[in-house]
């Protein structure tokens, strides 16, 4: 730019940033993003602002964007949508939907929600509250409000997407203008998401032609965070594996293994509730058996995102092969013809039910059909990473992360099948092999910043895993709040993960409480919803103390269980009806005092 149309020095501009009203200063934004915009061989022409932009600049519309995530996919994408609409100049704020206090939507001019789908269905943990209020009978209408919902989840599961889609059609409900239509994206969903923030700003634009706000006025959250570190999703750290160890019996049906990765020279960062992201590999023995199901070498060579690679490298590292999912079947079927798989796709609930039950090497095998190598592949859905939650604290174990993986493991048609990542975690990998790693942060798993408050954390199964580094953590911290732990497994001798330093924590008087809950060590079942009724006056104390409550494991029974339980605990002790209690939990949920990781 020339001096002539831009007569001021470094010196000159700061005065003039020091001594401009947010007005001025949003005008100046907008006019020099405008010169930027330009191509290099136009030349800038100045532009004085009217009075008429100042008004219309006034009257855009304001814009939030709720992201409901369970393992930070729904996130990532609303920073990114974030930063496109800064670079529009509208006004957009970016809050987790659990820091959003529901009441505000009847005040909203614009509501953009981006949400995943947990257990059977429901929204996740931090946007419980939200999908509470909505949908009770109390709710507003909201007939000044334009909203647009994008769902992500995974189409191998019944219920794909249906928090978005729940959310969409109560909106829409509640008088709500739609925006956009509603975009469900699989776990592939990067094009999708791409796509649909593009809309997004195509439509911003259209409805805010005249905003020019600066980026600088925007009340984006600070609490939503980034991973600040080199590595990520798309650039994993490549980690040594310092240990992998069954730490069930040997007498357990069950293979559960303890692995510990090295991050020397990573600079990688966690915290207690974080996950661990990794990249597995499929392995040799399913590719070869799908291949001879195919009747393919491996060898051919096919396009796999715009590069040549094999077919066998392609099976190992780039698809998914042990999740079979209703799209796949229907592809299938209209790739080979077969009459039977043709009928059985007509039928919804028989098509969920063979993806449940039916893995995808086994229909191969049952509905055999010719498929080039390039056909086969894109049947198949991208290969995702697994993540697991981290079972240490840096705080005490330095340049290392460590895991407590449930090898998944069962029998279809006479066959033993596996699951990939665990599988790969076990069975694949020995001390000193490397392995894709990274970390995904999760805000909505972390201890209370007071270490004198008390915790109570229930688990069952791997569930134990974050609780392991709570203990770490609240250890390294020399923490004085009370901490009481309910697990539970099928049996005391084969199942009791950790029992050693839970035992030791016990002894140091670190572990105030502990409840165990063994499910098959006698005639009557008992679970850790059990042992908490059993212990209800004391939790309620512990919670009128200001105790935190955690929750990690299995969402479509245990977590069930439990919130029951400690509805019931509410119901006896303060003498609440039910929906004062579930009020109770919400409120317990927006202080963050009620957190659960499930899955």
């Amino acid at each position: 730019m020339s001096t002539q149309h831009f007569p001021f020095n470094c010196d000159e501009l700061k005065k003039i940033i020091e001594k401009s009203s947010d007005k001025q200063l949003a005008w100046l934004s907008g006019y020099l993003w405008g010169i930027a915009e330009r191509s290099s061989n136009e030349q800038a022409l100045p532009y004085i602002a009217t009075a008429t932009d100042v008004t219309q600049a006034e009257q855009a519309k304001k814009v939030t964007i709720l992201s409901a995530s369970q393992t930070g996919n729904a996130r990532r994408v609303a920073n990114e949508l974030t930063q496109d609409i800064e670079r529009l100049g509208i006004e957009v704020t970016h809050l987790p939907a659990g820091e959003y206090k529901a009441k505000k939507l009847s005040q909203e001019e614009i509501l953009i929600l981006i949400t995943s789908t947990q257990g059977e269905g429901e929204p996740p943990e931090e946007a419980l509250p939200l999908y509470r209020y909505l949908f009770a009978g109390k709710a507003p209408k909201l007939a000044n409000l334009q909203f647009a919902v994008m769902g992500l989840g995974d189409s191998s599961y019944p219920k794909f997407c249906q928090a978005a889609k729940d959310f969409d059609q109560r909106l829409a409900e509640l008088d709500a203008q739609r925006m956009l239509l509603r975009v469900d994206a699989d776990t592939d969903f990067q094009t999708v998401t791409t796509n649909w923030r593009q809309s997004v700003i195509d439509k911003l634009s259209s409805l805010q032609q005249s905003a020019s706000k600066s980026s600088t006025e925007n009340n984006t959250s600070s609490s939503v965070v980034v991973n600040s570190s080199l590595y990520h999703r798309d650039n994993p750290f490549i980690a040594h594996v310092n240990v992998n160890q069954k730490i069930t019996s040997r007498d357990s049906d069950r293979d559960i293994r303890h692995i510990e990765f090295d991050l020397t020279g990573s600079d990688i960062n966690y915290q207690p509730g974080d996950a661990l992201g990794v990249w597995y590999q499929n392995s040799d023995e399913l590719v070869d058996e799908l291949l001879n199901i195919t009747q393919l070498t491996g060898n051919e060579p096919i396009e796999h995102n715009g590069q040549q690679i094999t077919l066998k490298m392609a099976l190992i590292e780039h698809v998914e092969l042990t999740q079979n999912t209703p799209v796949i079947i229907e592809k299938y079927a209209q790739a080979i013809q077969n009459p039977e798989l043709l009928n059985l796709i007509k039928d919804r609930e028989a098509l969920i039910e063979m993806s449940q039950t039916l893995p995808l090497v086994d229909m191969l095998n049952r509905y055999r059909g010719n498929l080039t190598a390039q056909t086969l592949v894109a049947l198949l859905r991208p290969l995702t990473p697994r993540f697991y939650s981290i079972a240490s604290a840096q705080d005490e174990v330095g340049d290392e992360v460590h895991l407590t993986v449930n090898v998944v493991r069962y029998q279809i048609e006479g066959k033993t099948r596996t699951g990939g990542a665990s599988n790969f975690l076990a069975n694949q990998i020995a001390d000193q092999d490397q392995v894709k790693i990274f970390v995904e942060h999760n805000d909505n798993f972390r201890l209370p910043n007071d270490t004198n408050t008390p915790i109570i954390m229930i688990a069952a199964g791997t569930g134990i895993a974050p609780f392991r580094a709570f203990l770490q953590q609240r250890s390294a911290q020399c923490a004085t709040g009370k901490n009481w732990l309910f697990f539970g497994n099928p049996h005391f001798i084969s199942d009791f993960l950790y029992q050693v330093e839970w035992q030791n924590y016990v002894k140091e008087g670190l572990l105030t409480n502990i409840d165990l809950a063994w499910s098959r060590d006698q005639a009557e079942k008992i679970y850790v919803q059990d042992k908490l009724i059993a212990q209800g006056s004391e939790i309620w104390q512990w919670l009128q103390q200001g105790a935190y409550i955690y929750v990690c494991g299995d969402a479509k029974r245990m977590a069930k269980a439990v919130d029951l339980a400690l509805q019931q605990i509410l119901m006896t002790q303060a003498q609440y009806n039910q929906e004062q209690a579930i009020n109770y939990l919400d409120e317990l949920r927006s202080q963050k005092r009620y957190q659960r990781d499930v899955y």
